[in-house]
This record gives structure tokens, sequence and C-alpha cells, in this order.
């Protein structure tokens, strides 16, 4: 697909044209939030101007955005001083309050640079007994630590996980806020790795969780308390935390907005029906959750700013001038280890390296630090990966950030919004100040479409009857899903139990809009306890194959329940998690064991297990052998 995408579209994916940009594209009729000439290191003093404000507005009108946009750039200026500017666009919540430099987002995976700063500092004191280094094995530190693959499992680093080098996909959905750090650790040998261990760049969230556990085990300090009081108290950044409901009590935590009953077949970019959704992570408070390290932070425009300054300054406070954070720590996170892109798709750019919670590369010879954020905890792909921003949008409940450093230049620019459905998008057209991104995503979603294999008119059945698949199947990391059958045509349902029972009646309720019932297609639903998803959905497709979506029920809140999972109506709306993905399910009959109805269990595939682009999915000669995840019928 990167073939499709003409060159300029490529460049929108790179921040480091809003602060550089090279002479020849200076000189193009839009122009980006800063612009510095390769030979000088002079911008704008004045960088959200009017015209600024006037594009930015514009643009949130024209993605039929409900929700708005936090800014914070930072410069040092040639005495020593810093140019600071902070603003808000749009709309912070459900309520109609405006977004300011106050407004409070979640900023995802831009929180994987606080856990792995929270790292060094133990790296850095010389009072932990045993020291740790950046090459400590997991082994040594985490009892609960093993991993599938043996070697990996062994010799696996600190610089290892942060790098995302270990070999294992994300698996996200075999985690849930509510299980603990060593309960998930402990679950992580029976998770199948996509790659042989420091094979391949592979990004995973769960490998920050086993972090930002460290602290806890070497301190029996809990990690947030851990980063409160080494790195947000010291270094001001007041508003920020990894509370949810400390920051709702602020009245300053913005709303993310998604989009209900948008039909993209007529217009890809619909506004629908504007939902304010929950808030995805306040499960555990102050004291944070398994989710703080990887992706727990909730911060403002004018805290990034401070941040900003911290990285560009190498650690220190910027108005105490207290070096806070060693500088070598600093170096050693923004340091490239893992090589993430190694051809660069036009001469512009450098190749792309990931440190630790930050990735690194280089625009016409201008250096840039960047990472982005996507709740809960999917990260806004890397330069030159932006097609994956428009080409594959899925589980982005609510809040998309971006931020970026320029270290040579000591410049720095973050960007937050609360769109759900395009807050990606549209936050790397303000960044250009480009328009052409719409018609780049119609035409992305509309070639996934037509990619999709329609169902065979006359479909070959499973070798049971369909009936024989409902039940109750369980996977070691990813939990139990009871496969409940939806009454049809074409599917008699003897009996069912409660549980069934209950999740079919709900349906209506939970999950408006997921059962077609004039198809005839049999289908089943399943819970799934999941921070991504609530539910499940299989759809025949032919034989022992089925078709998988995946939903989040979210209460409809209005202006008056606007608090964290309150809905005074208690109606709900079903957000669409997986958006059209390959996803698929084969069921595997049970020869070996004496069973009424003859299934071993399924395989799920098709990307399900989070692997990189590139990474061949197992091979084998059945659905076990070839699964990405494989659930054993109980």
């Amino acid at each position: 697909m990167r073939s499709t995408f003409p060159p300029a579209m490529h460049l929108l994916s790179l921040l480091i044209t809003t602060l550089i940009v090279a002479t020849a594209l200076a000189e193009q009729e839009q122009q980006p939030l800063l612009a510095l000439d390769r030979n000088t290191t002079t911008t704008t003093k004045d960088i959200l101007t009017l015209q600024i404000d006037e594009f930015i507005e514009k643009t949130i009108a024209d993605w039929n955005s409900a929700g708005g946009v936090g800014i914070a750039v930072v410069k040092k200026n040639e005495d020593g001083s810093w140019n600071v500017e902070t603003k808000g666009y749009g709309i912070a919540k459900v309520d109609g309050s405006k977004v300011t430099e106050d407004t409070l987002f979640s900023i995802g995976s831009n929180s994987k640079l606080f856990d792995v700063t929270a790292t060094g500092l133990l790296v850095s004191n010389e009072s932990l007994s045993p020291r740790i280094s950046w090459n400590t094995k997991i082994a040594s530190i985490i009892p609960e630590w093993e991993l599938s693959d043996p070697v990996a499992s062994t010799e696996s680093t600190i610089i290892d996980l942060m790098s995302h080098r270990t070999g294992l996909p994300r698996h996200d959905i075999a985690y849930h806020e509510t299980q603990s750090a060593q309960s998930l650790i402990s679950k992580l040998k029976y998770l199948r790795p996509s790659a042989e261990f420091r094979y391949v760049w592979q990004y995973n969230n769960i490998m920050y969780t086993v972090l930002s556990h460290i602290p806890d085990v070497l301190l029996h300090v809990p990690f947030t308390q851990y980063v409160r009081k080494h790195i947000f108290t010291p270094l001001g950044l007041n508003a920020t935390t990894y509370s949810g409901s400390i920051a709702e009590e602020t009245g300053n935590l913005a709303n993310g907005f998604g989009r209900d009953g948008v039909n993209k077949s007529e217009d890809v970019l619909g506004a629908g029906t504007p939902r304010a959704m929950p808030f995805w992570n306040y499960y555990g408070g102050d004291d944070g959750n398994i989710i703080s390290g990887a992706g727990g932070v909730i911060s403002s425009a004018k805290d990034v700013a401070t941040w900003l300054q911290v990285l560009l300054r190498q650690g220190k406070n910027p108005v105490t001038n207290e070096q806070v954070i060693p500088s070598s720590v600093i170096e050693k996170v923004a340091t490239g280890v893992t090589l993430m892109t190694s051809t660069p798709p036009f001469p512009e750019y450098a190749p792309v390296v990931y440190g630790g919670g930050q990735m690194r590369s280089s625009y016409r010879g201008h250096n840039f630090i960047e990472h982005g954020g996507a709740t809960p905890g999917q990260v806004s792909l890397p330069p030159p990966l932006c097609l994956y921003i428009v080409a594959d949008i899925r589980i982005h409940p609510g809040f998309h950030t971006q931020i970026t450093r320029f270290p040579f230049s000591n410049i720095g620019v973050a960007v937050m919004t609360n769109d759900d459905a395009y807050g990606a998008v549209f936050m790397e057209i303000i960044k250009w100040r480009r328009l052409e991104l719409q018609q780049v995503v119609a035409d992305a979603y509309a070639e996934r479409i037509q990619k999709l294999r329609p169902r065979p008119r006359n479909p070959t059945m499973p070798f049971v009857p369909f009936a024989s698949l409902a039940g109750t199947y369980v996977h070691p990391a990813y939990g139990t899903l009871e496969l409940c059958a939806v009454p049809s045509l074409n599917l008699p349902i003897s009996q069912s139990t409660p549980n069934c029972k209950t999740l079919i009646n709900e349906l209506s309720l939970k999950l408006p809009g997921t059962l077609n019932t004039s198809e005839s297609v049999p289908t089943f639903f399943a819970s799934m306890d999941s921070a991504w998803l609530s539910h499940v959905r299989l759809q025949h497709f032919d034989g022992n194959l089925f078709n998988v979506s995946g939903s989040q029920s979210l209460p409809i809140i209005s202006s008056d329940s606007a608090r964290m999972g309150e809905s005074q109506e208690q109606r709900y709306w079903a957000y669409d998690a997986t958006d059209n993905a390959p996803i698929t399910i084969e069921f595997a009959p049970n020869s070996d064991v004496v069973s009424s109805d003859g299934v071993s269990g399924f395989g799920v595939t098709g990307g399900f297990w989070g692997a990189r682009e590139g990474v061949e999915g197992p091979v084998g000669e059945n659905a076990q052998e070839r699964a990405e995840v494989w659930f054993d019928r109980v």
C-alpha cells in the first residue's frame, strides 16, 4: 500500500515539518507552524498567531470534529530565555466548554518516556543494593518473568524491553486494567512470539508494564508514586497525574469524542452522532494500574510545554535550573537501539531508530526526537509510516498526542486532541498546514473495504452443527470466552446458559446496531475482559472460518451526566474497535478426546496478536499451528 500514496502525503507524517522546513518547501503557499531555513536557527517570535488560530479552527470544522486541540510550542532564544506558547482550540467537554492550555488530555504512549526515565533514575541510584544497569537482565529482577522463547526469557534486558525487540508482538487484547502487574507478567510465557529475540522492532505495551513494575520490586514503592515524587513534583508538573479521578475532579479533564452511526460508505468523514466517551483508564486511582507505565499519564499543554523544556535542557527544571533527571538518562533513552525503518522511502528522510519511549530520525539534516500516543495504549505510528494512521485506524478511544523536539535547534512542539476517529490525522494536518489528507483517508478506507472478501453465496458448513460451536473456550493469558449463539433461521438453539441468555437479551441495549436481525448468518457473541474490548462478534464466513469484530459497549453521556462511566438514562452505544480488520477464527475438530461436540478449540488469525507489518503470521498443517492465539474448548 505504500506505493499508493504520493510523496507529499508521506511528508505529512513528519512533525519536523511543523518546525523546520527547507527553503524550497518554505516557498510553498501553505506554511507549517514554524519555518526554519536549513542555514539558520531563527523562528518567528509569535508562533500561534491569529492566522494559525483560524487555520486550526477551520481544520477542526472541516473534519467534522466535535472535539478540540491543545498545542504547546517552546523555543530557546539566542539570549538564553525561552519563548513558550500554549493554547487550546475547539471543544473540551460534552458540556461545551472550550479547550484551554489547562485542559487535561490522556497522552497515551507518550507516557512511556516517563516510565523509562523512572527506570533510568533507578539505574542512576547509587544507593540501590544490588545496583542495576541498562543491561540488567529482567529475569534477575522480577521472579515472575518468563517468556515462551527460552532465549528471550533468559537474555532480555532493560534495553531490550524499552526498545521493543523481545520478539513478542503487542498482544494488547490479553490484559485488562484490573489485573496486577505480577499477574500479567506471570502469563507472558503463554503468549506466542512473532519473531526471534532481537530480530525486529515490534511495538509492545506490555514490556512497559514490566518496566513500571521495577520500582515496586526494588523499592516496594508503587510506580506512580515513584514518578510523582521523583519527576512530576520536582519538575513542577503540577497538573500531571496518573489518576483519572483526580484529573476529573479538577474540572479540566477533556472528554474523548467518538462518532456513532457514521455510514462510511457514503461519507468516511461523516460526523454521525457525536458521543462523549467515558474516560478510558480510571481504575486504581492515584496508585494507577498496569496500564500506567505504557499509557497512563494525563497532562495539559501547559505542563507538556514544561516537559519539552526539561528534555531540551537535558533534565533540568526550567525554573529552578535543578538537575532533576541526570543528563545521561535523557541521552540514553533518546539513543537509537532498534532499527524501525531501514530504508527511507524518500531521500529527505533518514532511517528511523527507537531508543526508550522515543524514536529518532532526521529530515533534510535536521535531527528530531518524538513519540506519539493514542489511548488505550496504541501508539500513533512513527514517520515515515504515516500511512498507518490513515489506512489502519483502529482502537483509538478518545485521545491522540504527538510530542516532538529538535535537540540541536532547541525547539519543541506538542499537539493533543480529543477527537477519537481522526484526531491522529488532523493533528498532522494542523502541524503541516496541508489539506490533502481528507482524500487520502477516503481512498485508504475504500481500498481496505475492497480487500474484504464477501461471504460465498453457498458457504460450506463447519465440521459440526453450528449449535455445537457454542460454549466456553479458554486461553491462559487471554482468559475465558463463552460463545453465545444468536438464534436465527439457520441456528436452532435448544439450550443456553444464564450468562448467554443475559448477554443475548441485552444486545439491543448494550450493543445497538451490532446484530442485523434481517440477516440469517450464524452469529455468536461473547463478553471479553480486556482493556480494549468488551465484546466480540463471530459471523460465519465459510466452512470452519468465522469473521471477527470487536466492540466496546459505552454509556451515552449527556451534559448532565458527564462523569466517568455515569449515564442517567442508562443508554449505550457500540464503539467499533476493529473497523473492518481481517480478523478470523478457525474452529478445529477434536479427534483425540471423546466429546459429544467434537470441537478441540479455535485459533485466531488476521493480525489479532498485533505483530508489525511485514512479520509473517504462523504457518502450519492445522488450525492450532496456524493460530496467533489458540483457545482450548473447555
